[in-house]
């Protein structure tokens, strides 16, 4: 099933409404090679709908990140489609640094260490999702390249 129709299905379920827009910037986000902040999802979408404001962006993005069809990252500002949509979790997400890519990943042993931190301390953790940054694979392979070559990466 296409990512789309699943978003259409899951939204349904969750008694809610995939309508044009929120489709449109659904699909520009999962489209995307790196995470996008509401101003990029504005300037991605107007061209198809040239009425399109801000406020509407925010709220389109409000009713996605609700339905659990992606997710903000706090870091950087900026939203990523979710790759598990069809349930609930907090996820980890690994952020290079050098090219902006975000890998999702959903290891429920950091979850639980987070959980017991927070119970530990007494804190009830309301948001449990983890940003680490770093370099990636292959932004690490062009830093070994470029130190060998006497250049720096994006040089």
């Amino acid at each position: 099933m296409h990512e789309l129709e699943k978003a259409q299905t899951i939204c349904r379920a969750r008694g809610g409404r995939l309508t044009p827009q929120r489709r449109i910037v659904l699909a520009k986000l999962l489209a995307a090679s790196r995470p996008l902040t509401a101003y990029e999802l504005l300037d991605l979408v107007r061209p198809e709908d040239s009425a399109i404001t801000p406020a509407s962006i925010y709220r389109s993005l409000d009713f996605l990140l609700e339905a659990g069809l992606v997710h903000r990252l706090d870091s950087t500002k900026s939203f990523v489609a979710c790759e598990h949509p069809d349930h609930p979790h907090a996820g980890q997400f690994l952020i290079c640094r050098a090219c902006g890519t975000v890998v999702e990943a959903e290891d429920k042993r950091i979850d639980r260490a987070a959980a017991d931190l927070g119970e530990r301390h007494g804190f009830m953790l309301e948001q449990r999702s983890v940003e680490l940054t770093g370099v990636c694979g292959p932004c690490r392979a062009g830093d070994a390249d470029a130190s060998r070559s006497g250049l720096t990466p994006g040089s």
